[in-house]
């Protein structure tokens, strides 16, 4: 895991060489052990890295790497974790390979030599984002693995020289950087609690998509333009997948099972020490169960407490320890603790960000990173086996109602939905506009997917500068879809990659701490996504199959519990220890100022939580994020 920046001046500008030197040293906490520059002055190009050492901790994987034959010179973030089967490949190749060591980037930059960007793509497994100049023809090329698990912002300057980076730090140290905020950006991050790619909270600035990959040429810097395609497509595999799924239950456990398997035993591997997360929930029990199967000695397992009932955890996660024998270790999480990390999350995270389990999460790094460098962790658990209520929960509440009339129907969605447009959005109320937006519609899954998704319903976001509503972007999907599958696939392709990847790789690299998502294996999302859906859901149950799977490792009892989430008691915190902070930023005098926000609905909604007659604890942590963030710059 590193951090990655470079920039590419316009025609006639050459670039300070100190440059991206300045841009990398803001991304010392994604590569503390050291950093590297690479510059063609002539072309105008810098490209710089900050290394995470995790695979070849000798010089010999230090980045920026230049080719063999000079040619490419790349900067990478991220693992490939099949390296050493590449190798094997590559041995197989026509043209003798002389190994400068035995890092993954060796072995990335060399199968694109030997075979070409296309087919090394293709063979890498990892987690990724990269940039590769060709100083031959003079083109720079940034690629963002499959699923989004690292992020890459890219964008032109004032002055038109265009700029990369891990994160957005490094490109504000540009002297021509423009940090206009987009106020589509903040709506949309008041109604969903995140900033989806390709959007980013800046004008001007994008995320490279999950599976993309932007080509810049030399003659096209001026003009800025450049070429944005796929080389993967979750919309291809959704349909090769959908078109032969598995018939036999016990054949696609077995299958599920040894990818897993096969999955972790790649994720264990590093030159430095290994742990995991443990919740003690379904998905991080499953992935410590396979980790200890296979590991000679007691895997390192981390996690946090709370002393707010409900929100507390630990107790399931170390009686699963106990049972499978890791070294387990508790960290106890205050309101204290939370408040003094307050100040630093608008820099963890560069935009606004307000899911809240960005404050246990980075607690929980923090601990692991005491004693090990990399942990592999249970994300993705949720979209690829069905771990949401929202996936179950509509088409049963549905099919109840489904023969009145039409027109009845919607009259009633339009009478429930006007009188819910106001009220926070409380679990009770989250189902009733669910229901209501599903009454009033035409019965497409989109429309309902966005009614559970968002957490103002229609203009109720206190947005002040926005001339229209911003439309929801809900990727097409192939065609004959489930309404489960729809909702499990909309979810992979946004809230999975901006939120919790997003989530878990900012708060991780804060702490220096590379983390690893087995379910993300692309072997284990094809298998996942062929699973007929009795091993999805079952009544009220979800994750049927990794149920199958976990009952050989760790007894049902341990585990048969409702879905909490990794949350945190912020609603109680805000009226509590926080609320001089938080009474700091809703100032009405400084929305009013900063023009952003409905300075008058900001305060009655405040006005509302404070004084315990509704609770709008996620309406307010978008809002207090977001003026968070706005302050420190």
């Amino acid at each position: 895991m590193c951090g990655i920046a470079g920039v590419w001046a316009s025609p006639g500008q050459v670039p300070a060489t100190a440059l991206a030197g300045r841009m990398i040293a803001t991304l010392g906490h994604r590569g503390p052990d050291s950093s590297g520059v690479w510059a063609d002055s002539s072309a105008g190009v810098q490209l710089a890295h900050a290394r995470l050492a995790i695979i070849d901790l000798s010089p010999a994987g230090a980045q920026p790497m230049v080719s063999h034959d000079g040619r490419l010179v790349i900067v990478l973030n991220g693992e490939i974790y099949n390296h050493a089967e590449i190798r094997r490949k590559l041995a197989q190749h026509e043209a003798p390979i002389h190994w400068r060591g035995s890092s993954d980037t060796e072995t990335l930059l060399q199968a694109i030599c030997a075979l070409g960007l296309d087919a090394a793509l293709e063979l890498a497994v990892g987690m990724f984002a990269f940039a590769l100049y060709d100083t031959a023809a003079r083109t720079l090329t940034l690629v963002r693995d499959r699923f989004g698990e690292k992020p890459l912002y890219w964008g032109w300057t004032d002055d038109g020289a265009f700029v990369f980076a891990s994160e957005l730090k490094a490109l504000r140290k540009h002297p021509a950087f423009g940090a206009r905020i987009d106020p589509v950006a903040v709506q949309e991050l008041l109604t969903y609690a995140y900033i989806s790619a390709p959007r980013s909270i800046y004008m001007g600035v994008q995320k490279l998509e999950p599976g993309g990959r932007l080509v810049l040429h030399s003659e096209g810097r001026s003009g800025r333009e450049a070429r944005l395609d796929r080389y993967f497509s979750l919309h291809a595999l959704l349909c090769s997948t959908q078109a032969e799924p598995y018939r036999d239950e016990r054949t696609a456990l077995d299958e599920l099972e040894a990818a897993l398997m096969a999955a972790v035993a790649r994720q264990s591997v590093a030159d430095v020490p290994v742990g995991a997360f443990l919740s003690g929930g379904i998905d991080s029990s499953l992935i410590v169960s396979l980790m200890q199967a296979q590991a000679s000695r007691p895997v390192e397992t981390f996690t946090i407490s709370f002393a707010e009932a409900g929100f507390d955890e630990s107790p399931h996660a170390a009686a699963v320890a106990a049972h499978l024998g890791t070294n387990h270790h508790t960290i106890p999480v205050t309101a204290q603790d939370a408040f003094d990390l307050l100040p630093r999350l608008p820099e963890i995270f560069d935009e606004p960000f307000a899911d809240r389990s960005q404050v246990p999460t980075f607690f929980v790094a923090q601990a692991a990173r005491q004693g090990v460098t990399v942990a592999l962790t249970g994300d993705a658990g949720d979209e690829l086996f069905c771990g949401y209520p929202h996936y179950f929960w509509p088409a049963r509440n549905w099919n109840r109602i489904a023969r009145l009339p039409v027109g009845l129907r919607r009259a009633a969605g339009t009478v429930a939905l006007g009188l819910l447009r106001h009220a926070p959005m409380t679990t009770r109320t989250r189902k009733a506009r669910r229901m209501g937006a599903r009454l009033r519609g035409d019965g497409s899954d989109a429309l309902l997917f966005d009614s559970i998704s968002a957490d103002w319903f229609d203009a109720a976001a206190p947005v002040r500068r926005l001339a229209a509503n911003p439309v929801r972007r809900v990727p097409g999907l192939p065609a004959g879809l489930s309404q489960l599958r729809s909702f499990m696939a909309w979810d992979m392709q946004q809230y999975m990659s901006d939120d919790i990847l997003a989530k878990v790789d900012r708060t991780a690299m804060a702490n220096s701490l590379e983390t690893r998502v087995p379910f993300l294996d692309p072997r284990v999302v094809e298998v996942a996504l062929r699973l007929p859906d009795n091993l999805l859901v079952q009544g009220e149950k979800g994750k049927i199959a990794l149920r199958r799977l976990l009952d050989k490792h760790v007894p049902t009892r341990l585990i048969d519990r409702p879905k909490t989430g990794f949350g945190t008691p912020i609603g109680e915190w805000l009226i509590g220890r926080l609320r001089p902070w938080a009474e700091s930023l809703l100032d009405p005098v400084r929305m009013a100022q900063d023009g952003f926000l409905d300075a008058p609905r900001v305060t009655e909604i405040w006005d509302q939580h404070r004084t315990g007659r509704l609770d709008w604890t996620q309406p307010l942590w978008s809002i207090l994020m977001f003026q968070a963030w706005k302050q420190s710059g």
